[in-house]
């Protein structure tokens, strides 16, 4: 088969690659130029060297390797609804959004141009033929799993997309980068948010969006008592408890973010506590699951996940109704259902 492979310049996608081309098939190393950074430190910020070290793998297994400009389409589908999200309160997850504009669809426009057969990346995740259905699990590596990030696969890409790596663990495949001597096998972990490389949203944020950010509000109690001034919404998130700047006797969390009078809502932990959330624009692997009982919900992609069970809303939105309380639920998150290792599907948290 021809397969376009998405190298990143990492372990992974080095180790895809390498598993593909040993399979026998026509492997081509495809990159993509996302950004141009200014930043600097001691992490790359979708750099140029990610690139070359990308072509070095390519060049090592003796395949062909393309950089695809997609720096237009990464501001406006990941770049802008990051800087946008958080200006309202709210906590984006850019990974997801890049999987599906990015990762995938380009990747597929491409693939058709070049005529090539399947789309493969690094990813944790497998994918099973079942009858006329493809399912999603899991990657084996539990630490790993990427498939948080994934859950907008439909049956359209899954049947064009191949994850050599989802039956590895993370060591088995970094032991394949040492045996075969691969130019990326002491290559560290990237990080979460590419473009951020220091890991400060809210300088990132003020750098976008300029005089439109409404700057220092009040955090205010549970009851609506001011107990202290914050540095602008969006250096916030639901949950967090570093980084508020002052104590007020028992430790604070941030419960609730209000854009409209700018204040963010600090409270106990039990105050972080829910049983319940609404999921907007659901997608599903398969079928639609959303009057589904007894499946696992995960909040965020460290989340352990609990069980829940799925109502439909009339307005296509999808309740989603604890079994036990969850802490931390973050509008602007995703929420991905899952029944057992399989991924059944997932949305956005309203």
């Amino acid at each position: 088969m021809k397969v376009l492979v998405a190298m990143s310049g990492g372990v992974d996608s080095s180790v895809a690659a390498y598993l593909l081309k040993e399979e026998g098939h026509e492997v081509i190393g495809v990159s993509m130029n996302l950004l141009t950074c200014h930043r600097t430190g001691e992490v790359s910020c979708c750099s140029a060297e990610d690139r070359r070290d990308a072509r070095k793998i390519c060049d090592q297994l003796g395949i062909s390797h393309y950089v695809l400009d997609y720096r237009a389409r990464f501001r406006e589908k990941v770049i802008d609804p990051f800087v946008e999200e958080y200006l309202v309160g709210r906590t984006p997850s850019p990974c997801i959004l890049c999987n599906e504009h990015i990762k995938f669809a380009e990747l597929f426009a491409e693939a058709e141009k070049m005529g090539a057969d399947y789309v493969a990346t690094g990813h944790y995740a497998r994918i099973e033929k079942d009858g006329d259905r493809y399912r999603f699990f899991k990657g084996a590596d539990p630490k790993k799993d990427q498939t948080y990030f994934l859950f907008m696969l439909g049956q359209d890409e899954l049947a064009r997309l191949l994850f050599p790596v989802g039956k590895m663990t993370k060591e088995e495949s970094r032991r394949v980068a040492v045996r075969e001597k691969l130019a990326t096998m002491e290559k560290p972990e990237s990080q979460d948010v590419c473009f951020v490389p220091d890991g400060d949203c809210a300088s990132f944020i003020e750098e976008r969006a300029g005089n439109r950010v409404k700057g220092s509000g009040d955090f205010v109690s549970m009851a609506g008592e001011v107990i202290g001034r914050h540095r602008g919404i969006y250096a916030y998130t639901i949950g967090q408890r570093r980084g508020i700047g002052f104590g007020v006797g028992e430790r604070q969390y941030v419960v609730r973010i209000d854009p409209i009078k700018n204040e963010v809502v600090l409270g106990s932990k039990d105050d972080l506590r829910r049983m319940d959330l609404i999921v907007r624009d659901p997608s599903w692997v398969y079928e639609n699951m959303s009057t589904r009982k007894d499946v696992v919900v995960k909040i965020r992609s460290a989340h352990a996940g609990v069980p829940a069970d799925l109502n439909a809303l009339n307005d296509g939105s999808v309740e989603v109704l604890f079994k036990k309380p969850v802490e931390g639920v973050a509008p602007g998150q995703a929420a991905v259902f899952y029944d057992g290792e399989e991924v059944l599907g997932g949305g956005w948290i309203a």
